[in-house]
């Protein structure tokens, strides 16, 4: 059996799963490839899928699988699995990363010391204490993120289309409520069709005035052009992405705008959560050579 490793993993994955067979990372050996694993790079279509006639498993180190045709996959009868347990706590560290440092001013803070500035009055912080945060998704990251939030004493609420109770958040039944009250919203929703484009400009204008946004989730949910001209109104005070329309982004009006905190994805990208990914692909491969199902 050949596992073709297609994306970046920890370097340890080689080893440990050599046990299975051989394990490479040659591209060029796609057509052989029993079982590939991805990330976020690798764009499982209907192409590819059909340049690889020995395929039966695809493993997404991560979260999302907006970039694998899971329906033509399963046409092909390949098995698409993701490692969505491993990556709970790095991105919801990140979120929370990106939260606490707009409105710190971290950013600017740090640039204009290292230009020679002293901007001890220009930079006016506020803090996350007692303020209302709302949860667009609560899944298992919205869910740790809220723990969080809870530690700081702030306000949690949160919407999801199908969870209507949570011992660390208040839920609402809408998410137009939930933008409507909150200070901080953080986005953890899948891409999927009624996700896509939902943080547009009319549901930007119920937000209150100087709201900050963070999005760990997917970017395509964020119609950049609305959050853009959001910013440069001052109606939303900052914008943290760490997801973008492509990996990487091309020409995106993020970029212009203002008081806009932008990550290159890396929001799944801490050593530990690498580890756990190796982790939990190797259940994953262990029960599909045994035949057991694939939790």
């Amino acid at each position: 059996m050949l596992i073709l490793i297609s994306d970046a993993f920890d370097p340890s994955l080689p080893d440990l799963l050599s046990k299975y067979g051989e394990v490479t990372d040659d591209k060029g050996r796609l057509a052989d490839a029993e079982i590939v694993l991805i990330r976020s790079k690798t764009k499982a279509t209907r192409e590819y899928i059909d340049s690889a006639p020995k395929l039966k498993l695809i493993i997404r180190g991560g979260v999302g699988l907006d970039n694998v045709d899971q329906e033509y996959a399963a046409t092909k009868g390949v098995i698409v699995k993701n490692t969505a347990d491993a990556s709970t706590t790095a991105v919801a560290e990140l979120t929370f990363a990106l939260m606490m440092a707009m409105p710190n001013h971290l950013v600017k803070a740090d640039n204009s010391m290292h230009e020679g500035k002293w901007l001890k009055k220009e930079l006016k912080r506020t803090e996350l204490f007692g303020k209302t945060l709302g949860i667009l998704g609560m899944g298992r990251i919205g869910t740790s993120v809220a723990i969080r939030a809870n530690a700081f004493q702030m306000k949690v609420l949160a919407w999801h289309p199908d969870v209507y109770f949570c011992d660390f958040a208040e839920i609402w039944p809408s998410m137009e409520e939930v933008m409507k009250v909150s200070d901080y919203l953080t986005i953890h929703m899948p891409l999927i069709a009624p996700t896509r484009g939902i943080i547009n400009k009319e549901n930007l204008a119920l937000c209150k005035d100087g709201v900050y946004i963070v999005n760990t989730g997917r970017g395509p949910c964020v119609v950049e052009e609305d959050m853009a001209e959001a910013l440069k109104s001052g109606k939303v005070a900052g914008y943290a992405t760490d997801v973008w329309a492509s990996d990487p982004p091309e020409n995106s009006p993020l970029f212009e705008a203002p008081n806009c905190l932008c990550t290159p994805h890396i929001g799944a990208s801490s050593k530990e959560n690498l580890l756990r990914i190796g982790s939990v692909i190797d259940t994953i491969i262990g029960a599909y050579t045994k035949g057991e199902p694939l939790l």
